[in-house]
């Protein structure tokens, strides 16, 4: 399978405007280990191979754990996310799927109580970044690397 499109050569403005919302994640006040977790984790829910390989490698370079990365799509189940991260992980996954249940009052308290409003409103932002991005990479057909 190859690339379909290039968005970033044939139609750079529409790329940057996606960028600048990256640049605003990764200058957020959330943690790196959140952000790279929700990235992989919406990747996961979304089936996007591309972004799969990219951020588990991010979050290896970043110090997360083969562990906690392998456990991702189990995470309910694991004794090795704190509070906040499964917080932010249910919120991913509401987000990601809001098609399904839209976002669940009890999902998005759980949030707020561990992340003030501004990080959630980062973190909402991020969720809906690394959605855009899902929706590009699968689109487009871009491979891993």
């Amino acid at each position: 399978m190859s690339t379909r499109i290039n968005i970033n050569q044939v139609n750079p403005e529409a790329y940057a405007t996606m960028s600048g919302m990256e640049k605003f994640v990764r200058a957020s006040s959330l943690e790196k280990p959140i952000i790279e977790l929700v990235k992989i984790r919406a990747s996961q829910l979304n089936g996007c191979a591309f972004c799969i390989n990219m951020h588990t490698k991010e979050a290896r370079s970043e110090g997360e754990t083969e562990q906690r990365i392998y456990a991702l799509s189990a995470w309910r189940d694991t004794p090795y996310f704190s509070e906040k991260e499964q917080a932010a992980l249910a919120l991913t996954e509401a987000v990601t799927l809001i098609a399904n249940h839209h976002v669940p009052d009890e999902v998005y308290q759980e949030a707020a109580k561990h992340f003030d409003d501004k990080s959630l409103s980062e973190l909402i932002i991020a969720i809906i970044t690394i959605n855009g991005w899902n929706r590009i990479a699968i689109t487009t057909s871009l491979m891993p690397e």
